[in-house]
């Protein structure tokens, strides 16, 4: 996967383009002397269904053949794959099944299901949630004859999702901007390896760096040891979609030849992004969605790079509360 060709990234991004949105990027001078560089935010909280996810799970759907369209799908969730991938199988005709942990938010259940997939809750007790998720959704893919699918460890997902990147790099161009480095969530990391197999390819000097909560930085972790590390315990995070306990196989095969580093954000800068992110751009995201932004407002690079660009992933939270934690 790590030697994928840039070819096979663009033929990813020329499926999705009837069907995703071109999200914008967004530039503030008020964040730009908060950062302490000039910082280009791409706002895949405005794509379908609230985040980027909807690029990988339409692209993963497209490449099913006939008898797995037939069967239908399964996958595990906490909330935006669960969101994007049941749009996706609306779209072309394939049922949905995703199992969603018992306490992800209930808006994002609300919206799976509304997007018209089935949605079966899981109970993980003191197990990380997403690897008893995914146990259970081994179980229905068996139990139903149906495909399972992984919302992050996937070569296809991260093809899908590259497209992010190449979108950014191509708008970037178009004003003048060469980044000198580019800021990505990661949960499991099928983001920040698309978009560092995109970025770099398209500009080899530009640095790639992967932001996660902090207690959940095994992305970080990884990159450092040079081996996969895991997550143990269930550490506190109000970002409930980066809570992978491991980066994926595919995805720190990709990350450990073209991501630079790893950086992780506490909490209290989360809800700092998310606020400055709400005056400043006028957008909503959730805590998940504002990593990147946070570990540049805390100047997590030092020296600040003179140009960044930042990934804003996803906008999913209930206004309440959005409201509550950004009071």
């Amino acid at each position: 996967m790590a030697g994928v060709a840039f070819e096979t990234l663009r033929q990813a991004a020329e499926i999705l383009r009837p069907v995703v949105v071109e999200t914008p990027i967004l530039e503030s001078p008020v964040l730009n002397e908060l950062c302490g560089a000039r910082v280009l935010l791409k706002a895949e909280s405005l794509q379908r269904t609230g985040s980027f996810k909807f690029r990988g799970a339409y692209y993963r759907i497209a490449r099913l053949d006939a008898e797995e369209r037939a069967r239908g799908v399964v996958a595990f969730s906490s909330g935006n794959f669960a969101q994007g991938l049941a749009a996706a199988g609306a779209l072309a005709g394939v049922k949905v099944t995703i199992v969603m942990p018992e306490d992800a938010p209930r808006a994002k259940m609300e919206a799976t299901r509304r997007y018209g997939a089935d949605v079966v809750l899981s109970r993980h007790g003191t197990r990380n949630r997403e690897e008893a998720a995914n146990e259970l959704a081994a179980g229905l893919a068996q139990e139903r004859g149906m495909t399972k699918l992984h919302p992050f460890d996937d070569p296809l997902i991260v093809a899908g999702q590259a497209s992010v990147g190449l979108e950014f790099m191509r708008q970037a161009a178009q004003i003048g901007v060469a980044f000198d480095a580019v800021m990505s969530p990661v949960g499991g990391g099928g983001l920040v390896a698309g978009v560092a197999l995109a970025v770099r390819q398209m500009s080899p000097k530009t640095r790639v760096y992967g932001v996660e909560p902090e207690g959940y930085d095994d992305m970080a972790r990884s990159l450092a040891t040079g081996a996969r590390q895991r997550v143990e315990g269930q550490p506190r995070s109000v970002c409930d979609a980066l809570q992978a306990a491991m980066p994926g196989v595919v995805t720190f095969d990709v990350a450990r030849e073209f991501v630079s580093g790893g950086l992780s954000v506490s909490d209290d800068e989360v809800l700092v992004a998310m606020d400055r992110a709400f005056h400043h751009l006028k957008l909503v995201l959730e805590p998940s969605g504002a990593v990147a932004l946070a570990a540049a407002l805390a100047h997590k690079l030092a020296p600040a790079p003179a140009t960044l660009g930042v990934i804003l992933s996803g906008g999913n939270i209930a206004i309440e509360d959005f409201r509550r934690l950004t009071a």
